[in-house]
């Protein structure tokens, strides 16, 4: 069982603790040698950031750029390299252990684009693999993929854009590829795939690429989650 947490519009860096706090409850399971049973999705849409992975090279002139663009900029742990999320984009961060599901982190990012594909099939759009990692309409890149794996437990994931304002791609390389473009389900078939729309459509194609059920997280776990987040921000701004 998967537990589905619906964050609505957050910045990236609440969703980011999130994530991490959900981390360590897996994590500590592992050193305990006890089975963690706190599989979560988020699903989540972010204000205005750009965000880099772990192959970074981004210059100090170009963060400046970027966040007189209006965007915030975030150094991350993941994968990949630059991209950016905003609102109407369903960004979706599975924080499972994987020896849930198959201990393999290709075939981890494998069935997340499969979802993502499925999703696009089931609005009549064509998505497809490329050499690149994510998802794509010819040419054009409709979901983004990039994600961290540690003693099998993962984060990060997948950003696929619904229905979101694509110029902000202009400003920047996505993923690092020239000559390419971006697109969203809206552009594709022609008609409005907000992220209300979409994701119930998501969680579908999710359960079936991955073998599973999921539900919504309860509310004991959100209020503990989000107090030892909030608990270490106090802490942090306390002691700056």
């Amino acid at each position: 069982m998967v537990k589905v947490w619906k964050l609505g519009l957050m910045s990236y860096d609440t969703a980011f603790k999130i994530q991490m706090a959900l981390a360590r409850k897996h994590l500590d399971a592992v050193m305990k040698g006890q089975d963690s049973t706190c599989d979560t999705l988020l699903l989540v849409e972010h204000k205005p950031v750009f965000t880099v992975g772990i192959r970074d090279d981004t210059s100090k002139n170009e963060i400046m750029r970027l966040r007189a663009l209006g965007a915030e900029f975030r150094k991350t742990n993941r994968g990949g390299l630059i991209t950016f999320h905003g609102p109407g984009q369903l960004v979706a961060y599975p924080v499972i252990n994987l020896k849930h599901f198959k201990t393999s982190v290709k075939w981890y990012v494998t069935s997340l684009e499969e979802t993502v594909i499925n999703v696009c099939d089931e609005l009549g759009i064509k998505g497809t693999r490329s050499p690149y990692t994510g998802v794509w309409v010819d040419d054009n890149k409709i979901a983004a993929i990039g994600i961290h794996a540690s003693r099998y437990v993962t984060t990060h994931g997948i950003s696929l854009n619904c229905d979101n304002d694509l110029s902000w791609f202009n400003n920047i390389d996505p993923c690092g590829i020239e000559d390419k473009g971006v697109t969203s389900l809206t552009k594709e078939s022609g008609v409005e795939c907000s992220v209300e729309k979409v994701t119930p459509i998501f969680l579908k194609c999710f359960n079936k690429v991955f073998g599973c059920e999921t539900e919504e997280i309860d509310f004991k776990t959100q209020e503990e989650i989000l107090n030892s987040v909030y608990n270490k921000l106090m802490i942090q701004t306390a002691s700056s």
